[in-house]
Protein backbone atom coordinates (compact mmCIF):
# COMPACT_ATOMS: atom_id res chain seq x y z
CA UNK A 1 0.00 0.00 0.00
CA UNK A 2 1.04 3.58 -0.53
CA UNK A 3 2.12 5.64 2.47
CA UNK A 4 -0.58 8.21 3.09
CA UNK A 5 0.03 11.84 4.00
CA UNK A 6 -2.43 14.61 4.76
CA UNK A 7 -2.33 15.51 1.07
CA UNK A 8 -3.98 12.14 0.31
CA UNK A 9 -7.00 12.93 2.50
CA UNK A 10 -10.22 14.62 1.48
CA UNK A 11 -12.55 16.34 3.91
CA UNK A 12 -16.18 15.43 3.43
CA UNK A 13 -17.89 18.55 4.72
CA UNK A 14 -20.33 16.46 6.80
CA UNK A 15 -17.43 15.85 9.18
CA UNK A 16 -17.57 19.48 10.35
CA UNK A 17 -21.04 20.33 9.11
CA UNK A 18 -22.13 21.91 12.39
CA UNK A 19 -19.05 24.10 12.72
CA UNK A 20 -18.00 25.41 9.30
CA UNK A 21 -19.29 26.80 6.04
CA UNK A 22 -17.83 25.44 2.80
CA UNK A 23 -15.52 28.45 2.56
CA UNK A 24 -14.21 27.72 6.06
CA UNK A 25 -13.75 24.06 5.12
CA UNK A 26 -11.66 25.04 2.10
CA UNK A 27 -9.41 27.31 4.13
CA UNK A 28 -9.19 24.69 6.88
CA UNK A 29 -8.00 22.04 4.44
CA UNK A 30 -5.28 24.40 3.27
CA UNK A 31 -4.14 25.10 6.84
CA UNK A 32 -3.88 21.41 7.68
CA UNK A 33 -2.32 20.28 4.40
CA UNK A 34 -5.37 18.20 3.46
CA UNK A 35 -5.38 17.66 -0.28
CA UNK A 36 -9.05 17.46 -1.14
CA UNK A 37 -12.62 18.24 -0.28
CA UNK A 38 -16.03 16.69 -0.89
CA UNK A 39 -18.88 19.16 -0.37
CA UNK A 40 -22.43 18.36 0.47
CA UNK A 41 -24.83 20.14 -1.81
CA UNK A 42 -26.37 22.31 0.90
CA UNK A 43 -22.95 23.75 1.78
CA UNK A 44 -22.15 24.17 -1.91
CA UNK A 45 -25.37 26.01 -2.63
CA UNK A 46 -24.97 28.25 0.41
CA UNK A 47 -21.55 29.28 -0.88
CA UNK A 48 -22.63 29.56 -4.50
CA UNK A 49 -21.47 27.01 -7.04
CA UNK A 50 -19.31 29.31 -9.15
CA UNK A 51 -17.72 30.96 -6.13
CA UNK A 52 -17.07 27.59 -4.51
CA UNK A 53 -15.48 26.25 -7.68
CA UNK A 54 -13.10 29.21 -7.78
CA UNK A 55 -12.22 28.94 -4.08
CA UNK A 56 -11.48 25.23 -4.47
CA UNK A 57 -9.32 25.82 -7.55
CA UNK A 58 -7.46 28.69 -5.93
CA UNK A 59 -6.74 26.51 -2.89
CA UNK A 60 -5.36 23.75 -5.13
CA UNK A 61 -7.72 21.14 -3.70
CA UNK A 62 -8.91 18.02 -5.42
CA UNK A 63 -12.61 17.20 -5.25
CA UNK A 64 -13.17 13.56 -4.37
CA UNK A 65 -16.92 13.79 -4.77
CA UNK A 66 -20.13 15.73 -4.43
CA UNK A 67 -22.72 14.50 -1.92
CA UNK A 68 -25.34 13.74 -2.96
CA UNK A 69 -27.73 12.85 -5.73
CA UNK A 70 -30.38 10.15 -5.64
CA UNK A 71 -33.49 9.89 -3.45
CA UNK A 72 -35.32 8.50 -6.44
CA UNK A 73 -38.09 6.92 -4.35
CA UNK A 74 -39.00 10.08 -2.44
CA UNK A 75 -42.32 10.52 -4.22
CA UNK A 76 -43.08 6.79 -4.48
CA UNK A 77 -42.40 7.02 -8.21
CA UNK A 78 -39.79 8.60 -10.42
CA UNK A 79 -41.05 12.19 -10.68
CA UNK A 80 -39.82 14.93 -12.98
CA UNK A 81 -38.90 16.95 -9.90
CA UNK A 82 -36.50 14.24 -8.75
CA UNK A 83 -35.05 13.81 -12.24
CA UNK A 84 -34.48 17.56 -12.54
CA UNK A 85 -32.84 17.79 -9.12
CA UNK A 86 -30.41 15.06 -10.09
CA UNK A 87 -29.58 16.93 -13.30
CA UNK A 88 -28.78 19.96 -11.16
CA UNK A 89 -26.56 17.76 -9.01
CA UNK A 90 -24.72 16.58 -12.12
CA UNK A 91 -24.19 20.19 -13.22
CA UNK A 92 -22.88 21.11 -9.76
CA UNK A 93 -20.47 18.17 -9.81
CA UNK A 94 -19.21 19.24 -13.22
CA UNK A 95 -18.76 22.84 -12.10
CA UNK A 96 -16.50 21.92 -9.17
CA UNK A 97 -14.65 19.14 -10.96
CA UNK A 98 -15.87 16.36 -8.69
CA UNK A 99 -14.45 12.89 -9.29
CA UNK A 100 -17.94 11.44 -8.86
CA UNK A 101 -21.49 12.38 -7.94
CA UNK A 102 -22.25 10.22 -4.94
CA UNK A 103 -25.72 8.71 -5.03
CA UNK A 104 -27.75 7.92 -1.91
CA UNK A 105 -30.51 6.27 -3.84
CA UNK A 106 -33.52 6.38 -1.51
CA UNK A 107 -35.34 3.80 0.59
CA UNK A 108 -38.85 2.42 0.52
CA UNK A 109 -41.52 4.79 -0.77
CA UNK A 110 -43.84 5.94 1.99
CA UNK A 111 -46.38 3.25 2.78
CA UNK A 112 -44.61 0.60 0.69
CA UNK A 113 -43.15 -2.73 1.74
CA UNK A 114 -41.95 -3.65 -1.75
CA UNK A 115 -38.18 -3.29 -1.73
CA UNK A 116 -37.87 -4.97 -5.13
CA UNK A 117 -40.06 -2.30 -6.69
CA UNK A 118 -38.05 0.39 -4.91
CA UNK A 119 -34.85 -0.93 -6.46
CA UNK A 120 -36.51 -0.89 -9.89
CA UNK A 121 -37.35 2.79 -9.42
CA UNK A 122 -33.77 3.45 -8.36
CA UNK A 123 -32.32 1.68 -11.40
CA UNK A 124 -34.56 3.63 -13.75
CA UNK A 125 -33.65 6.89 -12.05
CA UNK A 126 -29.95 6.18 -12.12
CA UNK A 127 -30.24 5.39 -15.81
CA UNK A 128 -31.84 8.73 -16.56
CA UNK A 129 -29.25 10.59 -14.48
CA UNK A 130 -26.42 8.68 -16.12
CA UNK A 131 -27.70 9.50 -19.60
CA UNK A 132 -27.36 13.18 -18.74
CA UNK A 133 -24.12 12.81 -16.79
CA UNK A 134 -22.41 11.24 -19.78
CA UNK A 135 -23.11 14.35 -21.84
CA UNK A 136 -21.14 16.54 -19.39
CA UNK A 137 -18.43 14.08 -18.41
CA UNK A 138 -19.53 13.40 -14.83
CA UNK A 139 -19.18 9.95 -13.28
CA UNK A 140 -21.94 8.59 -11.06
CA UNK A 141 -21.08 6.59 -7.94
CA UNK A 142 -23.68 4.49 -6.13
CA UNK A 143 -23.03 4.38 -2.40
CA UNK A 144 -24.40 1.13 -0.97
CA UNK A 145 -25.60 1.84 2.55
CA UNK A 146 -25.67 -0.50 5.53
CA UNK A 147 -28.89 -2.57 5.61
CA UNK A 148 -30.13 -0.64 8.65
CA UNK A 149 -30.85 2.19 6.19
CA UNK A 150 -32.77 0.07 3.67
CA UNK A 151 -36.17 1.47 4.61
CA UNK A 152 -35.41 5.16 4.91
CA UNK A 153 -32.24 6.05 2.99
CA UNK A 154 -31.02 3.46 0.53
CA UNK A 155 -32.55 0.23 -0.70
CA UNK A 156 -29.20 -0.66 -2.32
CA UNK A 157 -27.33 -2.20 0.58
CA UNK A 158 -24.47 -4.29 -0.75
CA UNK A 159 -21.68 -3.62 -3.17
CA UNK A 160 -22.92 -6.58 -5.16
CA UNK A 161 -26.35 -5.01 -5.60
CA UNK A 162 -24.76 -1.74 -6.65
CA UNK A 163 -22.54 -3.47 -9.19
CA UNK A 164 -25.52 -5.37 -10.61
CA UNK A 165 -27.04 -1.98 -11.39
CA UNK A 166 -23.75 -0.82 -12.88
CA UNK A 167 -23.69 -3.92 -15.10
CA UNK A 168 -27.17 -3.06 -16.32
CA UNK A 169 -26.45 0.61 -17.02
CA UNK A 170 -22.97 0.44 -18.54
CA UNK A 171 -20.12 2.92 -18.65
CA UNK A 172 -19.79 5.94 -16.40
CA UNK A 173 -21.30 4.47 -13.25
CA UNK A 174 -19.52 2.80 -10.37
CA UNK A 175 -19.48 2.64 -6.60
CA UNK A 176 -18.54 4.94 -3.74
CA UNK A 177 -17.32 2.57 -1.02
CA UNK A 178 -17.68 3.75 2.57
CA UNK A 179 -16.15 1.38 5.13
CA UNK A 180 -18.93 2.26 7.59
CA UNK A 181 -21.44 0.65 5.24
CA UNK A 182 -19.48 -2.27 3.81
CA UNK A 183 -17.26 -3.57 6.62
CA UNK A 184 -19.75 -6.26 7.69
CA UNK A 185 -20.27 -7.77 4.20
CA UNK A 186 -18.80 -11.31 3.89
CA UNK A 187 -18.72 -10.95 0.09
CA UNK A 188 -16.93 -7.61 0.04
CA UNK A 189 -13.48 -8.81 -1.02
CA UNK A 190 -14.87 -10.53 -4.09
CA UNK A 191 -17.09 -7.55 -4.92
CA UNK A 192 -14.19 -5.09 -4.70
CA UNK A 193 -12.30 -7.30 -7.17
CA UNK A 194 -15.40 -7.35 -9.36
CA UNK A 195 -15.60 -3.56 -9.28
CA UNK A 196 -12.01 -3.04 -10.37
CA UNK A 197 -10.29 0.28 -10.78
CA UNK A 198 -12.74 1.73 -13.29
CA UNK A 199 -15.76 1.29 -11.05
CA UNK A 200 -14.29 2.25 -7.66
CA UNK A 201 -15.10 5.95 -7.84
CA UNK A 202 -14.58 6.89 -4.19
CA UNK A 203 -13.31 5.47 -0.91
CA UNK A 204 -14.75 6.86 2.34
CA UNK A 205 -13.47 6.22 5.85
CA UNK A 206 -14.61 6.63 9.44
CA UNK A 207 -15.06 4.01 12.16
CA UNK A 208 -17.83 1.91 13.69
CA UNK A 209 -18.15 2.46 17.40
CA UNK A 210 -19.04 -0.45 19.67
CA UNK A 211 -21.59 0.05 21.07
CA UNK A 212 -23.15 2.41 18.56
CA UNK A 213 -25.46 4.88 20.27
CA UNK A 214 -27.13 6.27 17.15
CA UNK A 215 -27.20 4.51 13.79
CA UNK A 216 -26.70 7.74 11.85
CA UNK A 217 -24.73 10.14 14.02
CA UNK A 218 -22.36 8.07 16.14
CA UNK A 219 -19.50 7.40 13.76
CA UNK A 220 -15.94 7.43 15.00
CA UNK A 221 -12.58 8.80 13.98
CA UNK A 222 -10.43 6.24 12.22
CA UNK A 223 -8.81 3.97 14.79
CA UNK A 224 -11.43 4.58 17.48
CA UNK A 225 -13.73 1.71 16.50
CA UNK A 226 -13.79 -1.86 15.23
CA UNK A 227 -13.26 -1.57 11.45
CA UNK A 228 -9.98 -2.84 10.03
CA UNK A 229 -9.70 0.17 7.75
CA UNK A 230 -6.21 -0.62 6.36
CA UNK A 231 -7.51 -4.00 5.17
CA UNK A 232 -10.17 -2.26 3.08
CA UNK A 233 -7.71 0.27 1.72
CA UNK A 234 -5.41 -2.57 0.75
CA UNK A 235 -8.27 -4.19 -1.15
CA UNK A 236 -9.23 -1.09 -3.13
CA UNK A 237 -5.62 -0.15 -3.83
CA UNK A 238 -4.91 -3.69 -5.05
CA UNK A 239 -7.49 -2.98 -7.75
CA UNK A 240 -5.71 0.24 -8.69
CA UNK A 241 -7.57 2.86 -6.68
CA UNK A 242 -5.16 5.71 -6.03
CA UNK A 243 -7.52 8.60 -5.35
CA UNK A 244 -8.13 10.74 -2.32
CA UNK A 245 -9.23 8.97 0.86
CA UNK A 246 -12.36 10.77 1.96
CA UNK A 247 -13.11 11.23 5.66
CA UNK A 248 -16.86 11.37 6.36
CA UNK A 249 -17.86 11.35 10.02
CA UNK A 250 -21.38 11.94 11.35
CA UNK A 251 -20.88 12.47 15.08
CA UNK A 252 -23.48 14.50 16.93
CA UNK A 253 -22.19 13.88 20.45
CA UNK A 254 -18.46 13.99 19.76
CA UNK A 255 -16.78 15.42 16.67
CA UNK A 256 -19.56 17.87 15.80
CA UNK A 257 -19.12 19.43 19.25
CA UNK A 258 -15.37 20.09 18.91
CA UNK A 259 -13.59 23.02 17.25
CA UNK A 260 -13.31 22.16 13.58
CA UNK A 261 -9.57 22.74 13.48
CA UNK A 262 -9.22 20.10 16.19
CA UNK A 263 -11.24 17.67 14.06
CA UNK A 264 -9.00 18.19 11.04
CA UNK A 265 -5.91 17.81 13.20
CA UNK A 266 -7.34 14.52 14.50
CA UNK A 267 -7.92 13.34 10.92
CA UNK A 268 -4.26 13.89 10.11
CA UNK A 269 -3.17 12.25 13.36
CA UNK A 270 -5.28 9.21 12.47
CA UNK A 271 -3.36 8.52 9.24
CA UNK A 272 -1.65 5.40 10.70
CA UNK A 273 -5.11 3.88 11.26
CA UNK A 274 -6.15 4.22 7.60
Amino acid sequence: MRTLTAADLSLNTATVSKQWTLEECIYGCSRHGIGGISPWRDKLQDCGVERAAKLIRDAGLGVSGLCRGGWYTAEAALTQQVIDDNKRAVDEAAAIGAETLVMVVGGLPEGSKDIVAAREIVTEGLGKTLDYARTVGVKVGIEPLHPMYAADRACVNTTGQALDICDTLGEGIGVALDVYHIWWDPAIAAQIKRAGKERIHAFHVCDWMNPTQNMLTDRGMMGDGVIDIPAFRQMVEAEGFDGLVEVEIFSAENWWTKPADDVLAAMVKALPSI
